[in-house]
């Protein structure tokens, strides 16, 4: 395992932009960007990083744009460092297995999230009022439930240290104009659904996840990341039992480990144990090798 990166800087490429987990450089006609080993949670980025994290997202993500191309198409030209631009070949050692070279495209201001089941906020959010995002559904069920019909509920992009803020689907319709925002619900959906019968005959059950969409050349197209376990909620099938919490394969497990201790959930984060650590990319690993072998 190469060491853990925390973070990039390469002198001669100008970055535009730094994310919770992503390094963004403007190579003119296309984006490199690097997926790092950085954590987040509750929108604090943990001191800490997660050994192979930044390779596990790169190749789970590659694997499901190549999937959904029948749906949508995606920004991904290559994550093969020899196909980069020769500028980038003297950092080959930092970008193998952690990067990609993508279309520039003009992003959404939305996040798209699909919840299949009732869990987190959404659960929370049920107890209280009986709806999920302002959207109403059946009375009596319990956490992790299965929802009849996965629910569409995006978001604004917070900045980051912010957090992200529900909204119903007309804020995203005036944000983005009716049209746009029609095909990225639909889009959103029908990924989850043929997403959630692959990874269900490899023993993962597919809670929620969010995906990011752009304009290129007036097409909709999926951006930033796939169904990863930094934008997903996995579940082992096996054991699956509604009415509790359940196990996972992404970094829930970070989550409640937080959720024990006494913090705000504002910077600065605490530290995390190496124990934590260490399971963190054990699950990371184990959802990269279910879903891709």
């Amino acid at each position: 395992m190469k060491d853990i990166v925390l973070a990039t800087d390469f002198p001669d490429l100008p970055r535009a932009g730094r994310g919770k987990v992503r390094d963004i450089y403007d190579l003119g006609d296309a984006l490199l960007i690097v997926t790092t080993d950085r954590i987040s949670a509750f929108d604090v980025i943990m001191n800490e990083g997660i050994p192979g994290k930044g390779h596990v997202l790169t190749r789970i993500s590659a694997h499901w744009f190549r999937i959904m191309e029948d749906i949508i198409p995606n920004h991904l030209i290559s994550t093969e460092v020899g196909d980069f631009p020769a500028i980038c070949h003297k950092y080959a050692d930092v970008l193998e297995g952690r990067s990609m070279l993508v279309k520039k495209a003009r992003p959404l201001p939305v996040e798209c999230i699909v919840r299949g089941y009732l869990a987190g906020s959404g659960w929370k959010e049920y107890r209280e009022t009986g709806s999920v995002c302002g959207i109403a559904l059946p009375p009596g069920l319990v956490e992790s439930d299965r929802l009849e019909e996965p629910i569409f509920t995006p978001s604004t992009k917070a900045e980051l240290g912010d957090h992200d803020e529900n909204i119903p689907f007309e804020r995203m319709v005036e944000l983005c104009g009716g049209e746009t925002a029609e095909q990225a619900r639909r889009a959103t959906l029908d990924i989850y659904l043929k997403a959630r019968k692959i990874a269900d005959g490899r023993g993962i059950i597919i809670a929620d996840t969010k995906f990011e969409f752009g304009i290129l050349d007036n097409r909709l197209i999926i951006i930033d990341e796939c169904l990863t376990p930094d934008s997903s909620r996995f579940w082992p099938r096996d054991g699956y039992l509604p009415g509790r919490s359940q196990p996972s394969f992404d970094k829930q497990f970070l989550r409640d480990y937080l959720e024990t201790l006494d913090w705000n959930k504002q910077a600065p984060p605490p530290p995390l144990p190496d124990e934590v650590v260490r399971k963190t990319a054990e699950k990371y690993r184990e959802a990269l090798e279910r879903l891709t072998s």
